[in-house]
């Protein structure tokens, strides 16, 4: 195999509890959720053990090769298996610095494709690599419904998950992930953690009551970083939807509607300096139906599952 093409999913986070501090690093409890939203990534083989990225779309060909997850997941595998290189094409369609895990998901792709072009097996190794390429890293090499605990390396999947519409409003500022919990330890709140009550009502198929939980404690740190923060997370639940929040770190946040035609109108009526977004809960395992999974169509990923047969 000389070319892997991937999906590189967003996630969402339905809740975000920040629960302390472990080993210099804060710890949290969350819901999580893969969108239809994702980057298109293409991996070609190299005959040397060196890798390259290029990088389109979203503003990511400013982001220096020392800081993109894509090439360090690609060096770190190279160095791990002593196999050859990847010549990497990120077409990038998750906002940079929202929020949405575009950066891991990019990272995730790239672990799954090396192992691909290579034929490595050993997940166990693999999975080493993600927990330190990003919190989100790991999960997003499997995507759909999870509970993440400790750094984001403590997964407990839930299943497929429930069909969810959402609108995501994403400022073109972005919130640095170490500035935004800086900030939060500056402002020395506490709060209570919902992630608990949410996932046991999501779990029960209670969708509309888990919604009433959805959260983050890094909004308010988030906000004194970035006024648009505070714009999108009002405009999005400005619109009445089930529940609303903001994802990670900002500066993106989220509505859930009860269906496909509540989010459109809400999208219809957004009048924001952000960029809106109808999205959709999937589940990226569950494509293995399709002859070729990795392959995505010139619309596709960019919030819509295009020309695809929902498997749900």
């Amino acid at each position: 195999m000389n070319v892997v093409r991937l999906n590189a999913y967003a996630k969402l986070n339905l809740t975000l509890d920040v629960t302390g501090r472990e080993n210099g690093f804060h710890t949290i409890d969350s819901l999580v959720v893969t969108v239809d939203l994702c980057d298109r990534v293409v991996l070609k083989r190299r005959k040397d053990s060196l890798s390259s990225v290029s990088m389109h779309g979203m503003g990511s060909e400013n982001i220096p090769p020392e800081e993109n997850n894509a090439l360090k997941a690609a060096e770190a595998f190279s160095r791990t298996f002593g196999t050859g290189g990847a010549d990497i094409t990120v077409h990038k369609n998750i906002p940079v610095g929202a929020g949405l895990g575009g950066s891991s998901a990019d990272a995730a792709a790239v672990l799954l494709g090396m192992k691909k072009l290579y034929g490595v097996s050993d997940m166990v190794e693999v999975n080493s690599l993600a927990d330190n390429l990003g919190s989100d890293t790991k999960y997003l090499m499997t995507g759909g419904l999870a509970r993440m605990r400790g750094r984001g390396e403590k997964l407990l999947f839930l299943g497929e998950p429930p069909l969810m519409w959402f609108l995501l409003i994403c400022p073109d500022e972005g919130v640095s992930t170490a500035a935004c919990y800086a900030q939060y330890d500056l402002r020395g709140e506490t709060f209570s953690p919902v992630t608990e009550k949410a996932a046991e009502r999501i779990e029960a198929g209670d969708l509309p009551h888990a919604a009433r939980y959805f959260s983050n404690h890094l909004y308010g740190a988030a906000k004194e970083l970035a006024p648009t923060v505070e714009s999108a997370y009002l405009a999005a639940k400005g619109f009445s939807p089930l529940g609303a929040a903001m994802t990670g770190s900002g500066s993106a946040s989220f509505a859930l509607f009860e269906t496909r035609e509540l989010a459109e109108w809400a999208k219809s009526r957004y009048r924001g300096k952000g960029r809106a977004i109808l999205a959709k809960s999937v589940c990226p395992q569950t494509f293995k139906e399709y002859n070729n999974p990795f392959v995505l169509t010139e619309d596709e990923g960019k919030g819509e599952s295009y020309g695809r047969k929902d498997p749900r």
